[in-house]
């Protein structure tokens, strides 16, 4: 994959346990796979757009087309960064880090899924930090928001873990009826205190532009 012109394709965060990597098509080929199969219990949904109610095809088809459409429409006034989530070789979810306006708000945004095969491993918690890495010690970031639904324990506790504050409340609509989801945020005087020295951020100087991030 040639990456002059596109210098995500080398971009890589490694922390002891995983690596968020910028997927080329034959990552997001194994993401797609993934996403065919269970991704949470039938009688949930943590998802504010609840795409895996579709069927196993289209839900492949569907990660395909959105990380393609992240890929096409990036700006560096808004982009959309979708990392694929590797342990031990294999593909177990993606961990996205977006923003809108950056240069200016310094904000960015997270969100995230994981087969259900990996759930409950603490694999969660390990991208959420990798890609707060990325986000304040190689971006610059000076906040960062997370939202869940208030019974989706698992995603309000790694936000907690990881330092956020709850930052207010609002009522989404989900499947045939309405649900409390909780905003969350993390400042980088919070995230510095929790600072890992273990998690390194590989080819990120030529795309530095892209994400219209200090040099």
């Amino acid at each position: 994959m040639p990456t002059r012109h596109w210098p995500l394709f080398d971009l890589v965060v490694r922390t002891p346990r995983l690596e968020l990597r910028y997927p080329d098509d034959d990552l997001l080929a194994e993401l797609a796979e993934l996403s065919t199969g269970p991704i949470h219990p039938p009688a949930t949904m943590p998802f504010g757009e609840p795409w895996s109610d579709a069927p196993p095809g289209q839900r492949g088809r569907g990660s395909l087309q959105y990380a393609w459409r992240a890929r096409g429409n990036w700006t560096p006034e808004r982009w959309d960064c979708p990392l694929v989530t590797v342990v031990a070789g294999v593909v177990v979810g993606t961990q996205g880090l977006h923003a809108a306006d950056f240069a200016r708000t310094g904000t960015v945004g997270t969100g995230s899924w994981l087969g259900l095969a990996y759930q409950g491993q603490g694999i969660g918690t390990e991208m959420r930090a990798a890609v707060l890495h990325l986000a304040f010690a190689g971006l610059g970031a000076r906040r960062a928001t997370s939202a869940a639904f208030d019974d989706n324990r698992a995603s309000l506790a790694v936000s907690r873990s990881l330092g956020y504050v709850e930052n207010g409340d609002e009522l989404h609509v989900r499947r045939e009826g309405a649900a409390r989801m909780v905003r969350f945020l993390l400042t980088r005087e919070a995230w510095e205190g929790r600072r890992r020295p273990d998690i390194a951020v590989e080819g990120l100087g030529p795309c530095l532009e892209l994400f219209a991030a200090p040099g």
